[in-house]
């Protein structure tokens, strides 16, 4: 098992038809080439990290593999065309939305993924992320597994301790204690008390709103009945509200919270799990910029703690399909990747590789980005924790130098696996899966911030949303 190195850079020239006509092998029952696996981890430094653990693959079962690196956009356009002719790959590693959408198009070999699930054992496997992947039959209720979940990253909040301790707050634990904290900074500061994307109307905007109203217990839809208009919703837009006005410098992107947390601008930041390498300064593209920084490049590691999972209102169970009231409510955004087969694939193959790269290889497929492929299988029965122990020792950032163990200790990459573990999307593994990714993608919700920034009372705020949301159901 590698651990802190990655493959060498493979230089990685294909052009956009290349790929697309390499993207399709032959028929199941003609097929006599490699096994081809379509990936969205496209850059060539990934692209060679992922021929390595296929080479591994074929050295152990003398399958070849043709790895093929094709954005999700591409991965759709080109599913349908080859199902339509009959040429299809063999794996497909996609997003939690893509697979359960196209298993509602029929075009999944669904039996395959079961059977290697089965092998692997689903009790190995995070709870949440199986549901993220799981489709649910509107008129019998019967639920498919549409793929083999394999990573994800989770968001989670970065705070700056010394600057918590310097405000007077206690580390935040709910939404609502992040609000309160986030104010409290940025009165007692005159700093940002909290970097989010909060622009109207955008895609960061978006992120933002499902990612603080989860967490807050807020559900978008339930069993087919829009409910962004109930009481914690609207507590949930009065919080974002809150969260938004502790900046002292007007509204954030994704890109733009970053760089304020990174120069010292900000007490706190909502962000994926890729920011652990940029703070580290293990990224040469993204540095620390901080005052500090420059006499130590490490400062905002060393100062900063991380929130992986924020706890839900009391007594709510809102959050999520299953589980008890609290621990369903325990939700954080996040995003899940899976191993899907096409129909007509080459099954068998398909399954050995699927095995593989969640077995013996598991530890180097998620090398290939290791801040941001955190284990959706953490362990196996014998060793529960095997690999997510083994994600803390692997090398991250551009850099590959240390290991998030190393830089951050032992209980990061626990509280890592316990954020992962709340990794929740609205609808998803139910029906309503489709309309709120039509929410998501078309920005229905961040439409509505304007009038919340300008005092609208947030309950009005979310009955407006409801009704967006209730018409964009109506036209599906």
């Amino acid at each position: 098992m590698h651990r802190r190195i990655r493959p060498s850079v493979a230089v990685v020239a294909l052009t956009a038809t290349a790929a697309l006509l390499a993207a399709c092998g032959a028929p199941a029952e003609e097929q006599s080439g490699p096994l081809t696996f379509w990936t969205p981890q496209s850059t060539p430094e990934r692209v060679a990290a992922q021929e390595a653990v296929a080479a591994q693959f074929t050295d152990e079962t003398g399958i070849e593999v043709d790895v093929v690196p094709l954005a999700a956009a591409d991965q759709d356009q080109a599913l349908v065309t080859g199902a339509a002719s009959g040429e299809v790959p063999d794996v497909i590693l996609a997003g939690a939305a893509q697979v359960t959408s196209w298993q509602s198009q029929g075009l999944l070999d669904t039996d395959v993924v079961q059977e290697a699930l089965d092998t692997l054992d689903p009790t190995t496997f995070n709870e949440n992320a199986l549901g993220a992947v799981t489709v649910q039959d509107a008129d019998t209720g019967e639920s498919t597994v549409a793929a083999v979940p394999s990573d994800g990253w989770v968001h989670l909040i970065a705070y700056r301790a010394d600057l918590l301790e310097e405000a007077g707050v206690e580390v935040p634990t709910t939404v609502a204690e992040l609000a309160e904290a986030a104010t409290a900074v940025k009165e007692e500061l005159d700093l940002t008390g909290i970097a989010l994307g909060t622009q109207s109307g955008t895609a960061s905007g978006t992120e933002g709103i499902e990612s603080v109203f989860q967490s807050a217990g807020c559900r978008l839809v339930s069993d087919g009945e829009v409910t962004i208009d109930a009481p914690e919703c609207a507590e949930a837009a009065g919080l974002f509200k809150e969260l938004r006005d502790s900046s002292v410098a007007g509204d954030y992107d994704v890109e733009s919270a970053r760089a304020a947390y990174l120069a010292g601008d900000a007490a706190m930041l909502l962000f994926s799990t890729h920011i652990l390498d940029e703070l580290a300064d293990l990224d040469e593209a993204v540095p620390p910029s901080c005052q500090e920084c420059g006499d130590d490049p490490e400062f905002l590691a060393q100062n900063s703690g991380f929130i992986t999972v924020l706890e839900p209102p009391s007594g709510t169970g809102s959050g999520t399909d299953s589980g008890t009231a609290d621990e369903a409510a325990r939700a954080q955004f996040g995003a899940t990747l899976a191993y899907a087969v096409p129909a007509r694939a080459n099954a068998d193959e398909a399954r050995q590789y699927i095995e593989y790269v969640l077995g013996e290889g598991y530890a180097d497929t998620l090398a290939v980005a290791t801040e941001g492929r955190l284990p959706l299988r953490t362990g196996t029965p014998e060793n529960p924790t095997e690999y997510l122990d083994a994600w803390g020792g692997l090398g991250f950032g551009p850099k590959v130098e240390s290991s998030v163990a190393e830089v951050y200790g032992d209980e990061l990459v626990t509280a890592m696996g316990e954020g992962m573990s709340a990794v929740s999307r609205w609808g998803q593994g139910t029906p309503d899966a489709t309309l709120a990714g039509l929410v998501a993608t078309q920005g229905t919700l961040a439409q509505q911030l304007d009038p919340l920034y300008r005092g609208t009372d947030p309950a009005e705020v979310t009955r407006q949303m409801a009704a967006e949301v209730t018409a964009l159901q109506q036209d599906q």
